[in-house]
């Protein structure tokens, strides 16, 4: 067998080694654990507010939207701090290209200010 294989042989037996302990140890939890279920304990709990009406409720969009914006800018600040540590090596060329990039995510700012996602009510 060659050592490429082997490898991955390795990385084979320690993967199994983790799913055999995650399964033990979930096994024992379930054998060990007390069942004892009650109605109090299946109802819903909503922030020590008693549960009135119908449980499904239908959130608004622009929730989902708001959130899909902060993760946007917030994965592209992970682009910044690189660039921010070698700024000394990328000169006045990395900062013209910075920023042309930030001004590319203030046009996306803006736009969405425009549109009015960043309303949240």
């Amino acid at each position: 067998m060659s050592d490429f294989l082997r490898s991955y042989l390795t990385v084979a037996i320690f993967g199994l080694i983790g799913v055999a302990l995650v399964g033990t140890f979930l096994g024992l939890a379930r054998l060990l654990r007390p069942d004892n279920p009650t109605s109090e304990k299946l109802e819903s709990y909503e922030s020590g507010v008693d549960p009135t009406g119908d449980m499904w409720s239908q959130a608004n969009i622009r929730y989902y939207i708001f959130a899909l914006l902060f993760v946007l800018f917030d994965v592209e600040a992970v682009f910044i701090f690189p660039w921010a540590i070698r700024l000394e090596a990328y000169g006045v060329f990395g900062l013209i290209e910075m920023g042309i990039f930030i001004f590319i995510l203030l046009l996306g700012l803006f736009y969405a200010w425009r549109k009015g996602l960043l309303r949240w009510v």
